[in-house]
């Protein structure tokens, strides 16, 4: 149950991934933000259709071809809930029942080192909880654009029914 509301999501934001990271390596930095759905994702920042129509479908063929490390990347939200979350945690225990005046030192320290090892533990969250690279039976039915930079990837996954 729980694959079928969240393996939509999972895989749109695994070719989510995969499709900025291929803008982003032809374009001079820009910005960008883009946040997945059930029936594909929305992305905004100054692209062209036509790029991200070619970077898309070039994303999907090499998730499909096993380049499934093109689905995690130091730039996801993921990266920063979970930071967020260690630094709070470890901030908690150092904190302990000292005076406030001599808790500050142990919990800023105890919140950088969590910050520090956010980044790897962001990116096995991605790998095993947010994203899902395996879309051999996903297909992108197209780009719409909304105006303002804004368009959304529509997607459908459509696996074999059983025999």
């Amino acid at each position: 149950m729980l694959e079928r509301l969240t393996g939509a999501v999972r895989r749109n934001h695994a070719l989510e991934h995969a499709t900025v990271t291929l803008l982003l390596s032809g374009l001079r930095p820009t910005r960008m933000a883009a946040r997945a759905w059930r029936d594909g994702f929305y992305l905004w920042g100054k692209v062209t259709p036509e790029a991200l129509e070619v970077s898309v479908r070039e994303a999907l063929a090499r998730l499909k071809n096993g380049e499934a490390s093109l689905a995690v990347t130091p730039l996801c939200g993921t990266n920063i809930a979970v930071g967020g979350l260690l630094a709070g945690a470890a901030a908690m225990v150092a904190g302990g029942q000292r005076r406030a005046i001599d808790r500050l030192p142990p919990m800023a320290t105890a919140a950088m080192l969590a910050i520090i090892a956010a980044q790897p533990i962001g990116r096995l969250v991605q790998r095993y909880v947010t994203t899902c690279p395996d879309l051999e039976h996903m297909e992108v039915l197209g780009v719409r654009s909304f105006g303002g930079n804004l368009y959304k990837v529509e997607t459908r996954w459509s696996p074999p029914r059983p025999a």
